[in-house]
């Protein structure tokens, strides 16, 4: 299943297409640009079950595997490299069973997890207050925007798309860190599969 059928049939009040005024937008793609510490690679350690991670995309794909191989393999590999690893092990079937049920929950918890932890993203966050925060998607060959983010319109006044990255930011954010999510014990459990 593509992440929007997990949204879809699980987390249907996340399934929606969203229309943003580009010019009342905090829109974030590349780390290294304006609100790239938004993106889930952004510079912003964490430590989880006392696991050290280097960004909140790395706590997120390692969650997605409950076998030690495909967490350990994922949590070693930088950058870009571990989503290609996380794709790897995915399409051998090792995908944790409920992950379709969690996902939100467990990127829920990544960013809750940043907010707690990053003085930094907690700041980021307070200025965007009065703005739409967007995964902008614009960039990618792909005609439609996927699931976490949006695109803008032909004429550059709109962003178009589910956007759900940026509407989980836009509710942490609102909620001052204080979001709900429900996750398996075993889902923020590291230690065992991530020794070094």
């Amino acid at each position: 299943m593509h992440v929007r059928e997990f949204i879809e049939r699980n987390y249907p009040e996340y399934y929606s297409i969203e229309r943003y005024p580009a010019e009342r937008t905090a829109p974030f793609c590349k780390v290294d640009a304006p609100w790239g510490i938004f993106s889930n690679f952004g510079r912003t350690p964490l430590v989880i079950d006392g696991v050290a991670f280097d960004c909140s995309e790395k706590v997120f794909q390692v969650m997605k595997f409950a076998d030690q191989v495909s967490r350990r393999e994922i949590y070693l590999a930088k950058g870009q490299t571990m989503k290609m690893k996380a794709k790897h092990f995915e399409k051998a079937g090792t995908v944790r069973a409920d992950w379709g049920e969690i996902i939100v929950d467990a990127m829920k918890f990544c960013i809750a997890e940043k907010y707690r932890q990053s003085a930094e993203f907690r700041q980021a966050l307070e200025e965007s207050r009065g703005l739409f925060i967007v995964e902008d998607q614009t960039s990618f060959h792909k005609q439609n925007p996927d699931t976490w983010g949006a695109k803008l319109s032909g004429d550059g006044t709109l962003y178009v798309g589910p956007n759900l990255m940026g509407r989980l930011l836009m509710e942490l954010r609102d909620s001052g860190g204080q979001l709900r999510w429900s996750l398996p014990r075993d889902a923020t459990l590291f230690q065992e599969s991530l020794r070094v």
